[in-house]
């Protein structure tokens, strides 16, 4: 783990209780990836004085825009259909993430940090369920997540999945 890695980790820890771990590796490379950049972009944000966390908060937002529509295009791409609970989670958290920003312009000075502690809470479960169980379904049917690419196309010919894609819900 670099120092950057080191700090954010520690950050995280003190500022809201929410520690990275391997227990949040859903198996997936890139997918584990991303959600470590989340991890510590959080992290710094958080470990960051409410007076300068603006900048810092729209590139969280707009890298968990990016984080979260490939695992949409992933989801679309193994035979999710369109509406599923797992990409409604998606943009219900998105659209409060984006709220956040007019509250801050407005005064509300510790809003990024609440939102900031709640995506925390908030992401260990995810990670856990969701996309857990998305991670299974994309080596289930061959998908590359690093290339987008299904190994076989047929794979999915006849899956059609309209839950969270968890492993707790199909």
């Amino acid at each position: 783990m670099n120092t950057s890695s080191a700090h954010a980790e520690t950050a995280v820890q003190s500022a809201m209780g929410f520690e990275w771990s391997e227990k949040l590796l859903t198996g997936d490379a890139r997918m584990d990836h991303t959600h470590q950049e989340f991890a510590d972009q959080l992290a710094v944000l958080l470990a960051t004085p409410p007076a300068e966390q603006l900048p810092l908060y729209e590139a969280f937002v707009a890298h968990t825009v990016a984080h979260f529509a490939q695992e949409d295009r992933w989801m679309l791409a193994t035979g999710f259909t369109e509406s599923n609970c797992h990409s409604d989670q998606h943009a219900m958290v998105l659209e409060t993430m984006q709220a956040v920003v007019k509250h801050y312009q407005l005064g509300e000075t510790d809003i990024i940090n609440r939102m900031g502690e709640a995506l925390g809470e908030w992401f260990g479960q995810h990670a856990q369920s969701m996309d857990a169980g998305l991670a299974q379904h994309l080596q289930s049917v061959g998908f590359d997540s690093a290339t987008e690419t299904l190994a076989d196309p047929a794979a999915i010919r006849n899956v059609t999945v309209s839950g969270c894609g968890s492993v707790s819900c199909s």
